[in-house]
């Protein structure tokens, strides 16, 4: 049996504005549901996008309607982290007819082993034109940049310059457990883990309330941004600033908040208003 027709079990694509948002990634590909454009709509946004977190951080909500999130993001040149990048993401890719599918996935990198909730969005997707199954992690902030065959032999896959592995295990009670792991400057880490339990918006929107409000959640305590390109990933973690690049090298520095606004623009490619701007430079949420 298929998913009911009701719409929460669907993602909200005729909200969208499909060319609004295409035009602010820049995608001018075939729109179909095949495995190119995936692969093209992917690579847009992951490097046109930025993930950020400072919607939290300034006290404020983060709604994830299709209309709020082109507005934040289009309009404004703000970034977005998880959920509202997949709630674009997938929107337009139920709109192109992909088949869509929410999973969450239970951060482990830098855990230092605290088990955390599972609250970072991702995609299973299925295509027109090929039996493969997809798995779109398009709002972790450092890739991939192309969606990656959800595949237990797969082994170690590159994505642009950036290298990926993912790896079926089991978990709790003898269930399934994937695990997928990226190449950085410290080698291989495990990022997260995920099953396949099928995830919905009301899902997401309990998750989203979590992180976005809860004083257990990171999320609302420093700044966290990461603009990712082909060749360097830019991370602004409270005011530290590290560029990391495919090759395992990196830079770091730190960075007073009067020049975040600057440096946010310039390096991050978001735009804050002047209050925003203001209230940041002040570095209010420093202890």
């Amino acid at each position: 049996m298929g998913k009911p027709a009701e719409a929460a079990y669907h993602w909200d694509g005729d909200a969208l504005d499909l060319d609004a948002y295409f035009g602010h990634i820049g995608f001018d590909g075939e729109r179909s549901a095949s495995v190119a454009t995936l692969r093209a709509v992917q690579f847009a946004h992951t490097t046109t996008i930025p993930f950020e977190n400072l919607e939290p951080v300034f006290g404020r909500p983060v709604p994830l309607d299709p209309e709020s999130l082109l507005d934040k993001v289009v309009r404004r040149r703000h970034g977005a982290y998880c959920y509202e990048n997949v709630g674009l993401f997938a929107a337009a890719l139920e709109r192109l007819g992909f088949g869509v599918t929410g999973l969450h996935a239970r951060v482990s990198m830098g855990a230092t082993g605290a088990l955390r909730p599972a609250t970072h969005a991702l995609l299973r997707v299925t295509t027109d034109d090929d039996e493969r199954i997809w798995l779109c992690d398009v709002g972790f902030g450092s890739g991939p940049l192309a969606p990656l065959e959800l595949r237990a032999d797969a082994g170690e896959v590159a994505a642009g310059e950036w290298r990926y592995r993912l790896e079926r295990g089991r978990g709790e009670l003898d269930s399934e457990l994937w695990t997928l792991h990226q190449l950085g400057r410290d080698g291989w880490i495990d990022r997260h883990t995920f099953t396949l339990n099928p995830q919905y918006r009301i899902d997401y929107a309990v998750g989203n309330h979590f992180v976005a409000t809860s004083p257990r959640s990171p999320f609302v305590t420093r700044p966290f941004v990461q603009r990712f390109r082909p060749h360097v990933h830019h991370v602004l973690d409270d005011r530290t600033w590290t560029s990391e690049y495919p090759d395992g090298s990196w830079q770091s520095s730190d960075v007073a908040p009067e020049e975040l606004p600057a440096l946010l623009a310039e390096e991050f490619d978001i735009e804050l208003d002047d209050a925003d701007a203001e209230r940041l430079a002040t570095g209010f949420w420093v202890r």
